[in-house]
């Protein structure tokens, strides 16, 4: 027989435990922003664009601050480069030397070549008697009267130490030593010394100048070509080289590159030097994985600050336009009415207000004013933000005219409760998950119309970075086919973050919707 006092024996300890009705154990309870979240992490797109949006925070704002170097930072590097330095002529037309500019005209000039040419030792012009003496082959004197008034010769006197010109006299005397041979002649009371090359000295063994029948002309005015490097020129020239090379005073080496062109009958000289340029367009390196751009810039740097650039102008631009539109559509939609319908009417004349000939023309302004850059990005954002706002303030309302006639708008009423307060308390919290929606999605709008008017060098300038203006670089067809990592990386983090933003946008959308499958 079985004791009536016994107990049943227990299984389980737990299964005999009992919760009152009023024990929060007996239900699990979820607040609405848990509930809201649970729903949006079971989104499997929605949480790979949110990881998206977190790595791209990361790359901007950490990236910027681990990297080495800085937005604006250039580089360098040093490359041979060919530039036209110099020509050559061996003169063989004969050249005037003026003495009386008077008697010895241009036209003057042309009949002492005619004649020269037909071996006459004199003729007349203008009723003028002019003689020809004949020192040699190459060189001739012209005299009026008792005057010389003129040389003709195939050989120049060059100055060996400056471009200053030198007297006729001291011409007339240093061309009739060299084409008689004499090794000493005067000149303006100084003696001078010539050999058989043409190079003269003065008294004190100084190099003044030499005798020659080429021409080097130097292609800037400012630069001066020493005896020297002509004559190594000229010896190139003389021995058909094709290139020489030669160290200055400076101890600077370069090579020079000569080619003769027969129509002009001209060597032409390029020189060939180490110059140190902008390291414009290198390939992807250790020091530089993306390569730098056409300022010679590290290209993951500017990447980094571009980033940062295009997401603050992004939340900016958004939070203006939410602040503009929660104010005015939650006033329009809580009073109704005149004001209503005139706060509409606003939102109907931003609406039809061309957004992109504005900004083109405010952007034109600022390029004539030279606005800073920085100056320049406040402007933007104020601009884009100033001109976004009626499509959150339309949204606003119209969630606002659906709220405000539900019970617990009529108990705030009853309970006195201000107007503002109430607007803002109890009505704007209640269209915070459609406002999210709408910022997040817009943001991913936002960045993509900065990126359009950076490239369009309406937006964020030199020596800000963003992606926008970053692309700007691919206008030419020639970077845009050669250098890829100029313009891909830009474009893949723009399309990812824009892209992310409007992932995670639907699914705060799907989140907040309380009336979709579970």
């Amino acid at each position: 027989m079985m004791n009536n006092d016994t107990k049943p024996i227990k299984e389980n300890e737990n299964s005999t435990q009992e919760y009152s009705l009023n024990d929060d154990r007996r239900v699990k309870v979820l607040s609405p922003g848990t509930l809201v979240a649970k729903r949006f992490f079971r989104n499997r797109l929605a949480v790979t664009g949110l990881i998206i949006l977190l790595l791209m925070f990361v790359f901007s704002f950490v990236g910027g601050l681990v990297s080495p170097y800085q937005q604006d930072q250039k580089f360098y590097r040093t490359e041979e480069q060919s530039k036209d330095y110099a020509g050559v002529l061996h003169n063989e037309e004969f050249r005037y030397t003026v003495a009386d500019a008077k008697l010895f005209t241009g036209p003057v000039q042309a009949q002492t070549l005619l004649h020269i040419m037909n071996n006459e030792t004199s003729f007349e012009y203008n009723s003028n008697k002019y003689t020809l003496n004949k020192v040699s082959d190459d060189y001739y004197t012209v005299s009026s009267g008792d005057k010389t008034v003129g040389l003709a010769s195939k050989s120049l006197v060059n100055s060996s130490t400056s471009n200053d010109s030198f007297s006729f006299d001291f011409t007339h005397a240093a061309l009739d030593a060299y084409a008689k041979g004499t090794k000493n002649f005067k000149s303006e009371g100084k003696a001078y010394s010539i050999d058989a090359d043409g190079v003269i000295l003065d008294s004190a063994g100084q190099e003044t100048a030499y005798v020659s029948t080429y021409i080097v002309r130097p292609v800037m005015s400012d630069v001066f070509f020493n005896r020297d490097f002509k004559t190594k020129l000229i010896s190139a020239v003389e021995n058909g080289e094709k290139s020489f090379k030669y160290t200055d005073e400076k101890g600077v080496e370069a090579e020079y590159i000569l080619s003769f062109d027969a129509q002009k009958n001209i060597w032409d000289v390029k020189q060939e030097i180490a110059t140190t340029v902008f390291d414009t367009y290198s390939s992807p390196s250790k020091s530089h994985p993306l390569g730098t751009d056409r300022n010679g810039m590290d290209m993951l740097t500017r990447l980094m600050y571009g980033g940062r650039v295009s997401l603050i102008i992004g939340f900016i631009v958004v939070i203006i336009e939410s602040v503009l539109g929660v104010i005015l559509g939650g006033i329009s939609g809580y009073f109704g009415g005149w004001i209503d319908n005139l706060l509409m009417r606003i939102v109907d004349v931003f609406y039809c207000i061309p957004s992109m000939p504005i900004i083109i023309i405010l952007g034109a302004a600022m390029d004539a004013a030279n606005v800073e850059s920085s100056l320049r990005m406040l402007y933007l954002m104020l601009i884009l933000g100033f001109l976004g706002w009626p499509g959150i303030a339309r949204m606003v309302r119209g969630q606002i005219l659906s709220l405000r006639e539900q019970e617990f708008m009529t108990a705030t009423e009853a309970c006195g409760i201000s107007v503002p307060r109430r607007i803002f308390k109890h009505l704007i919290p209640n269209v915070i998950p459609q406002l999210i929606v709408i910022m997040t999605m817009g943001l991913g709008d936002t960045i993509i119309t900065e990126a359009t008017l950076s490239f369009l060098g309406l937006g964020v300038r030199f020596p800000f970075a963003s992606w926008g203006n970053i692309i700007n670089d691919v206008n030419d067809t020639f970077v845009l086919t050669n250098y890829w990592f100029i313009w891909i990386p830009a474009g893949v983090l723009l399309l990812l973050t824009v892209l992310a933003f409007n992932i995670v946008g639907d699914g705060l959308r799907d989140a907040f919707d309380p009336k979709m499958k579970r």
